[in-house]
């Protein structure tokens, strides 16, 4: 009796699962390859219901490892997305993952900032990165996963396609159209800025960048109590909002440079008894979903459909036959009117 325990409590094979059935274990391969009842697969619908219920007795799963080996799929798309509490990062792993299970493929998330030593250890159909640095070593990781054979779909503003896709958004021109909106309204302009975008803004253009450049152009000064920077969290875009929108002098607009620090400006202003927008419009970068989420809801620019076309771009790149040089996604920027700057709303009491 304890030799029998042994031996059931093993885990199930597919040899296991072809004797329960009453067939080869060629047949048990088809059924689960998903190719029985297909022309010329020579398995009967009956046959592959006893299959199927056999492994069901047994509590069998396929070996995903050993299936990949054999078919070339993984049946994985994997995410490095390096902010995972920004609201732009949570909306493409949402869109992503919405697409992969129409077609019966897994979404994996990768919060390591290392996305090429967790690329090479995980065998996935396709990979997605959001960021992927600026130094030539990160492009000389990229041409190396390539070459091993891996799909690669890349967010980026400066690569060009070489082996990978890439999805190209440049929020450099949105960020103008958001001051823009400010400007016509407002002159006391305050900023919400990433510390690296006001860092690097010294040597090269970042989202801070329109920021100082249509200030000068509208003749403004820019008033250094006006800036505000924050790290890579949201109690830190919160914290720099607060600092932002307290003492003496404080802006009356906000130009925030991601939303998920537009709207900790906008919990900030609700904190400290400021009306939104009627005390201080708030402006927002990447048009995510969470814009509509906050009241007021956010006024914001980005790309229209921006998360649902990027999931079909990465899937359709999974799904591929072929194995393309790499091509160019390019996606347009626009303004989304919200509440957070619309003064002739009345103002609540």
């Amino acid at each position: 009796m304890v030799e029998r325990r042994k031996a059931d409590s093993r885990r199930p094979t597919l040899r296991m699962v072809a004797e329960r059935a009453g067939v080869s274990t060629a047949t048990v391969s088809y059924v689960f390859s998903g190719r029985a009842g297909a022309a010329g697969s020579g398995v009967a619908e009956a046959t592959a219901a006893r299959v199927l219920a056999a492994a069901d007795d047994l509590n069998y799963r396929p070996n995903s490892a050993a299936r990949a080996i054999r078919t070339g799929r993984s049946g994985m798309v994997q995410l490095s997305l390096h902010m995972l509490s920004d609201p732009w990062s949570l909306a493409v792993a949402d869109a992503v993952n919405t697409e992969a299970n129409k077609h019966g493929l897994t979404t994996l998330i990768l919060a390591d900032g290392d996305w090429h030593a967790a690329l090479d250890r995980v065998e996935s159909d396709v990979a997605y990165l959001d960021a992927v640095g600026l130094d030539a070593g990160a492009e000389a990781r990229l041409h190396d996963l390539v070459k091993r054979g891996q799909r690669l779909v890349v967010f980026s503003e400066r690569l060009e396609p070489d082996g990978f896709d890439v999805i190209r958004s440049d929020a450099i021109p949105g960020c103008g159209i958001a001051m823009d909106h400010l400007l016509e309204r407002h002159t006391a302009i305050g900023c919400l800025a990433a510390d690296a975008a006001v860092r690097l803004a010294e040597t090269q253009v970042t989202r801070y960048t329109p920021y100082v450049q249509k200030m000068a152009a509208a003749g403004i000064d820019v008033v250094p109590s006006w800036t505000a920077t924050y790290g890579e969290s949201q109690a830190s875009a919160f914290a720099a909002a607060v600092r932002l929108l307290s003492g003496d002098g404080r802006p009356d607009a906000i130009y925030a440079t991601t939303d998920f620090a537009a709207i900790a400006a906008i919990n900030a202003a609700h904190m400290l008894g400021l009306r939104v927008p009627h005390d201080v419009a708030v402006i927002g970068v990447g048009n995510t979903p969470d814009a509509q989420l906050i009241a007021p809801t956010l006024t914001t620019v980005g790309p229209t459909d921006f998360y649902e076309r990027q999931a079909r771009i990465i899937i359709d790149r999974a799904l591929s036959t072929d194995d393309p040089a790499g091509r160019l996604h390019e996606f347009t920027w626009s303004l989304f009117p919200g509440a957070s700057t619309d003064l002739d709303a009345p103002a609540p009491r």
